[in-house]
């Protein structure tokens, strides 16, 4: 039986960056489950099942990669899955803190469950979800941010200009 790595995220919506760390995880380990969660410090602009699909169109090519929703904790979800660790991309200094924090209580609520950082690429190491949402809505060019095969439809959701 091969590893099985998790990655979370709430994917609200998917960047370059996130499809990065998917990718670059899917060629480390034998099977990769993209954990789409439900963030409750965050109102999301797209339902879980909007993100699922985003992932679909963007990763779902990669053999050993599958996406599922989860509400609850990352720790109970890795079980469940049976994923030995939990990858996670750090852009900067600046997620160390807070990944560091959550590596260690998903640790003390599953002792077998470890985490994997991976450093972004250079190229990505600004990009988040919430820059995409900023630029979108204010009608800027989110093309280098987000894959084309779903460009149109963040556009359009998150552009404030075009509803004004």
């Amino acid at each position: 039986m091969g590893k099985t790595v998790i990655c979370p995220g709430s994917f609200d919506p998917v960047t370059y960056g996130h499809i990065d760390i998917i990718t670059r995880a899917a060629n480390m380990f034998d099977r990769v489950i993209v954990g789409v969660f439900v963030n409750m410090d965050k109102k999301p602009n797209f339902d879980i099942e909007e993100r699922i699909g985003f992932l679909r169109r963007t990763v779902g090519h990669l053999p050993n990669v599958e996406i599922v929703g989860f509400d609850g904790l990352l720790a109970n979800c890795a079980k469940e899955c049976g994923a030995s660790a939990v990858v996670r991309g750090l852009r900067a200094v600046s997620d160390f803190e807070y990944e560091f924090q959550m590596a260690l209580t998903n640790k003390k609520l599953n002792p077998d469950l470890e985490t994997v950082f991976l450093a972004s690429d250079a190229q990505y190491t600004y990009l988040s979800s919430s820059i995409v949402k900023n630029v979108a809505s204010f009608g800027g060019d989110i093309t280098n941010f987000v894959p084309e095969c779903i460009h149109d439809e963040i556009f359009e959701r998150l552009n404030r200009k075009g509803k004004n």
